[in-house]
């Protein structure tokens, strides 16, 4: 009887599917929650909208009030209001900013691709900085090494960002001057032309070398300032995880068989810490991504940090929204992402 070659690949894939469908089922209810949520926590915020946003005169002027509050619908009533942001946010409508007077989902395509560049960079460096010390700390366990690196990690996690955004910004470009301060171009320099609004990768298209540069030395800095915390953080998960596995019976057998310890390292220790690692990690980006403010104030980063600060300043409550949906659209991604990795890594958990 011949063998069909093709059916156990496809039953194999069936609890993969199944997985993926379960997770994009629970996140549109998470979303549709998160919504909420935020809505009603920007109608318990202290303050006026109107008195924020318009000047005393105008406040003086009911007239200019209602104006106000009919032009951004704040006079309807809370499930109106609610109603009424769902059936733009279906649309791809976030309502327009009281601040700019532009609609926020252009403010927000033009500050997200300042902060993504910057978690990127911030990222890569706190996860092959993080995770390789990790290792070697788990390797040279109770040695001197180690206890140097815990002390080192300790000082990463415990450090506030925004004091060491302050002495790198003093030490690196006010007394040696070897790094740009703030933004994210020279004075002099203009802009790339916009494909992807990172910089360093626009200039790299268009084949602006020096731009390019130029923004990667601005850049350097603020991502360095952030990925102080995270080479702390994942230095330690690292570590633990490592020394979790790297005792069991099979990592002995690897050695047994004469193995290079790079390959035992590489192969059979960090591929079974990976999953706890993985979700530090992703967390850690998702935390770059959305709590820069302080830094991206620090070295006048137009990202979405500022933007953020100023829109909650001025109480702009449709760019609050988009910031705060924004937000929780990044960590059900990123979570997503996470249980899918998981998934990839450890096949045990499709089916759970």
């Amino acid at each position: 009887m011949p063998v069909r070659l093709g059916r156990p690949r496809e039953r194999s894939s069936q609890p993969f599917l199944r997985f993926l469908a379960r997770r994009l089922v629970a996140l549109f209810f998470l979303a549709i929650g998160i919504t909420l949520i935020a809505f009603m926590l920007t109608q318990l915020v202290p303050g006026d909208p109107a008195a924020a946003n318009l000047g005393q005169r105008a406040i003086d002027d009911p007239a200019a009030v209602q104006a106000f509050r009919q032009h951004y619908g704040l006079d309807k009533s809370l499930p109106q209001q609610y109603g009424t942001y769902l059936w733009r946010l279906v649309h791809g409508d976030l309502g327009e900013s009281q601040q700019t007077h532009s609609p926020v989902s252009r403010d927000l395509g033009e500050f997200i691709p300042a902060t993504a560049e910057l978690a990127i960079l911030s990222i890569l460096v706190a996860v092959f900085v993080g995770m390789t010390l990790g290792v070697i700390a788990a390797i040279k366990r109770n040695r001197l090494t180690d206890h140097l690196l815990r002390i080192v990690s300790l000082g990463g996690v415990s450090m506030p960002t925004f004091w060491i955004a302050l002495v790198a910004l003093y030490v690196f470009f006010f007394k040696l001057n070897w790094l740009p301060g703030t933004g994210r171009l020279d004075a002099v320099v203009s802009p790339p032309p916009h494909h992807t609004g990172l910089y360093t990768v626009d200039a790299a298209i268009s084949g602006q070398w020096a731009t390019a540069w130029n923004a990667l030395q601005h850049l350097v800095l603020p991502a360095l300032v952030l990925a102080a915390y995270n080479v702390g953080l994942l230095t330690r998960y690292t570590r633990s995880a490592v020394l979790e596995v790297i005792s069991n019976d099979y990592v002995r057998a690897a050695r047994a068989k004469g193995m290079p310890e790079r390959i035992v390292i590489v192969r059979h220790v960090l591929r079974a810490a990976l999953p706890s690692v993985v979700t530090v990690i992703g967390l850690a980006f998702a935390n770059v991504m959305t709590g820069a403010v302080l830094v991206e104030n620090i070295f006048s980063w137009p990202g979405i940090g500022q933007y953020a600060y100023h829109s909650a300043t001025t109480l702009d409550l449709p760019a609050i929204m988009g910031v705060s949906l924004f937000v929780a659209v990044v960590y059900i991604v990123i979570n997503f992402l996470v249980d899918v990795l998981y998934g990839v890594i450890d096949p045990r958990i499709r089916i759970s």
